[in-house]
């Protein structure tokens, strides 16, 4: 086989060369040795015979260059990176000043030869690149020299000086050294042993990278036949545009795979920068590179907690914290690009990512968001994910502004009004936060201008009422939220009677929560009577009960919190319009009875529910009272009496019927603590109200098996006893009770004793009629009942009340229906109390009470 000439056209080899450096070293004969019979090529063989990369981009950069027009046009287009697309050089003056340290530095100088200057001009080629080749070979072998303790100034202006040298040798020709310069720095890349100064020495390094892939390509370019296309600056990677058409894309993915070979994880995430920066810089339109190298990140990124890592860390005093956020950089700029002119990617990022990482990075967003294709993904989608990520996260201060100004600038411009409203309802949260009244009423003003042509607010109700839940929200305070101007012509847009509601409620809800004080600021008051009596008028004869409690607390809430002070005229005029308004909730009016007793004689009798009227006329009776108002107490106390029997046996209680009479025995029982202290009227007799009450109880029906009358009547024995005392238990202020009137008089005593007998023989007719077999357990337990009330209240020095005490205690236990436990607690409880002086008769009572087993 012969060989060919140093004319051949021989390919540039893709597979791996497997010669080493000694391999190259062994190859110093002349061009024409190199040929031999063998059939396979040495990489190395053409670049020997004079066709090195240089020539045959030469050869080639015509066929490359000059394509057709319309390849190029299209070629250009998508190469193109805007003036919108915010360079890499804009944060290297962030990051230099960001990631600082105080500790020692070292760097490995290359001490290199001028050897590469010895070449005569009419030097072969093929010797020129010999003698290269060797040169490189000198690397490994090495003339470095590593300098210590260099301080971070001292370390970048070293680097500075490389950058400078860089420049020096490739203008003097010295390539070889040039690239030594290039290789050494690079290595410095792997060197992390001062890793909070990383970012920074990335930033210094690539410095130099960049002003040798600079230098290279405009070498390259200048020797290309067709000189006059002008293509944009890059890294060396763009170089491979010379090569052929699809040098690029087909690099791209083979040094994406590369940076999987770093082991360090902090020098891979900056490879990868450095890769995705380059990349948008030849060939924007290849995202499959950028979004590679973010995916193969994330898929790397635990070994952040490997051994490894964890030990460099500890040696160095790092805490996982800090190291973190020397990725930011390298990260930040992958998605920025990533992003760039990918709507839908970066609303993606925006939706997955926490809330607090994309708010310290609004403007950047925001600056990204501008630079995408309106046509692909809408920008007011894109501002409703920012806006959603600032309603949980506060983005930097000083930018909160420019933010709202330029999200609003896109939205107001919305022609859709359901596109409109979409992303305004979202920037109402981020504008209550972080400005005043006058900002939200600026928002609530566009939101009315857009969604009230057309009635477009009928479609968008969901929206509108988020708005307005967002801005109650943050004004607590009424009187400022009731004075931004275009709040209660907001509330007109909801004409939709359900949803009104829901909106008036929320308000309600707002104002109970949050206002601390009693208000008479008309503002508030005329704003809130509007709105209540809006919920008021919602209420027909469909309408639930619970609704009705509901929308009854909330207006019952408000009442409570008007006050006017000692000015009751103004009080009183706004209890009167209160119930004009308010007329069709019971519960309201049962409120606006307790706040003013000028109501009650009139408003209580209109009530439907029977035992809120009998509650009412206590609770005003005992108004009366501390008030010093007698006649109109024994008004009360009267109509109270004078209605029992209206109670029904059954009554509705939470949709259920129940029986009554559990809550006559309750009202009955408040009642009686009040007649202790309400004094006879010099007209109606002694005990007069307790006597009319008595003759109640007894026409009452009462349910069949029921105890309750009994009970009752056990209830009324207390209260005679405590009115038999020389001073009663409690009085009310300037109020003279029976104590006071009788003083302990005869006949007043002998009255009590009367009704006494009266009550017990009632309660002993009761017991006996229980005597039948399947009634014994009721008259085991009524029986114990009554012993314990003579126990307590009764005086039982006195022989017939102490036997009637002996006669109990042995029906309880008759039939053994008894509890055991509870008779043994009572007799002990008997015979310590015997130990007291004036209860030492309890100790003849004791032995005369035995207790009985069941057996």
């Amino acid at each position: 086989m012969t060989c060919s000439g140093p004319t051949s056209q021989t390919p540039v080899m893709q597979s791996k060369s497997k010669s080493k450096k000694l391999g190259r070293k062994e190859s110093t004969s002349s061009t024409s040795s190199s040929c031999s019979s063998n059939s396979v090529a040495d990489p190395l063989s053409s670049v020997l015979d004079g066709t090195d990369p240089l020539s045959m981009f030469a050869a080639t950069a015509e066929t490359v260059v000059t394509t057709t027009d319309i390849n190029r046009k299209k070629r250009d287009k998508e190469d193109y990176i805007g003036s919108d697309f915010e360079p890499w050089s804009s944060k290297r003056g962030e990051i230099l000043a960001r990631y600082t340290t105080t500790e020692k530095l070292s760097i490995n100088l290359f001490m290199g030869s001028d050897r590469g200057k010895t070449t005569t001009p009419g030097s072969a080629v093929s010797e020129k690149v010999r003698t290269r080749l060797e040169e490189l070979d000198d690397l490994e072998e090495g003339s470095q020299k590593e300098l210590l303790n260099l301080t971070q100034q001292d370390y970048i202006s070293r680097i500075e000086e490389l950058n400078q040298s860089l420049k020096d040798a490739w203008a003097s020709d010295q390539k070889v050294k040039a690239l030594k310069i290039v290789i050494q720095c690079s290595k410095l890349l792997s060197d992390i042993t001062v890793i909070r100064f990383y970012p920074s020495k990335f930033v210094l390094i690539t410095d130099i990278l960049d002003t040798f892939g600079k230098l290279v390509y405009e070498r390259i370019l200048s020797m290309c036949v067709d000189g006059r296309t002008i293509l944009p600056e890059a890294a060396i990677l763009k170089c491979n545009r010379f090569l052929s058409k699809t040098g690029i894309s087909e690099s791209l993915p083979r040094l994406t795979s590369m940076i999987k070979g770093i082991g360090d994880p902090l020098v891979s995430v900056y490879a990868r920068a450095y890769l995705c920066r380059v990349g948008m810089e030849v060939a924007p339109h290849i995202k499959e590179n950028l979004n590679q190298n973010f995916f193969d990140f994330l898929l790397t990124f635990k070994q952040i907690h490997s051994d490894t890592v964890q030990n460099q860390l500890a040696v160095q005093s790092v805490e996982i914290p800090i190291y973190l956020t020397l990725y930011s950089p390298a990260i930040d700029w992958m998605l920025r690009c990533i992003a760039y002119l990918c709507a839908l990617l970066l609303n993606s990022v925006m939706s997955a990512f926490r809330a607090e990482f994309i708010a310290a990075r609004s403007m950047d967003f925001i600056g990204m968001i501008k630079e995408c294709d309106e046509a692909g993904f809408p920008k007011h989608l894109l501002f409703r994910s920012l806006g959603l990520n600032l309603a949980l996260a506060d983005p930097p201060e000083n930018d909160r502004l420019q933010i709202l100004n330029e999200a609003w600038k896109v939205i107001t411009k919305l022609k859709v009004p359901q596109d409109y409203i979409n992303c305004a309802e979202v920037w109402v949260e981020y504008t209550c936060r972080h400005f005043t009244k006058r900002e939200v009423n600026t928002i609530l003003a566009d939101v009315i201008k857009h969604m009230t042509p057309d009635r477009a607010f009928e479609d968008a109700y969901p929206q509108l009422q988020s708005v307005i839940t967002k801005v109650i929200a943050h004004f607590h305070d009424f009187s400022v939220l009731f004075s931004v101007e275009k709040f209660l012509p907001f509330m007109d847009m909801f004409q939709k009677e359900s949803v009104r509601v829901e909106v008036c409620k929320c308000i309600m809800e707002a104002f109970i929560k949050h206002q601390q004080e009693v208000t008479k600021d008309p503002v508030i008051l005329n704003a809130l009577l509007h709105v209540c009596k809006t919920m008021h008028d919602s209420v027909n004869a469909l309408t639930l009960e619970d609704e009705k409690r509901t929308l009854a607390h909330l207006i019952n809430g408000f009442i409570r919190m008007v006050s006017f002070g000692r000015d009751f005229e103004q009080q009183l005029s706004f209890y009167v319009e209160a119930r004009a308004l308010f007329c069709n909730l019971e519960p309201v009016l049962v409120q606006l009875i307790h706040a003013c007793v000028a109501f009650c004689f009139i408003t209580i009798p209109s009530l439907t529910s029977i035992f809120t009227r009998l509650n009412l006329y206590l609770h005003s009776g005992q108004v009366a009272l501390a008030n010093q108002c007698l006649s109109q107490a024994d008004a009360f106390f009267r109509a109270a009496v004078s209605i029992v029997p209206e109670v029904p046996k059954t009554i509705n209680i939470d949709g259920k019927m129940r029986s009554s009479e559990a809550f006559l025995l309750e009202f009955l029982s408040n009642l009686f603590s009040t007649l202790l202290v309400v004094p006879d009227h010099p007209e109606q007799g002694v005990l007069f109200l307790v006597r009319g009450l008595l003759n109640v109880i007894e026409d009452y029906t009462w349910e069949d098996n029921s105890d309750d009358k009994v009970r009752i009547y056990t209830s009324v024995l207390h209260l005679l006893a405590a009115l038999s005392q020389e001073s009663y238990l409690y009085h009310i202020d300037k109020v003279d009770s029976n104590d006071n009137l009788y003083g302990g008089d005869v006949k007043f005593l002998a009255e009590i004793n009367k009704l006494c007998d009266t009550l017990i023989g009632q309660i002993l007719e009761h017991l006996k009629a229980l005597g039948k077999e399947k009634t014994l357990k009721r008259q085991s337990s009524l029986a114990l009942l009554f012993f314990n009330s003579i126990l307590a209240h009764g005086d039982l020095r006195n022989n017939k009340l102490n036997q009637l005490a002996v006669n109990l205690w042995n029906l309880a236990q008759k039939h053994g229906f008894a509890d055991t436990k509870t008779m043994v607690k009572t007799l002990e409880y008997i015979k310590r109390r015997s130990k007291h002086p004036e209860c030492s008769h309890w100790n003849e009572l004791a032995n005369r009470l035995p207790l009985q087993s069941r057996t």
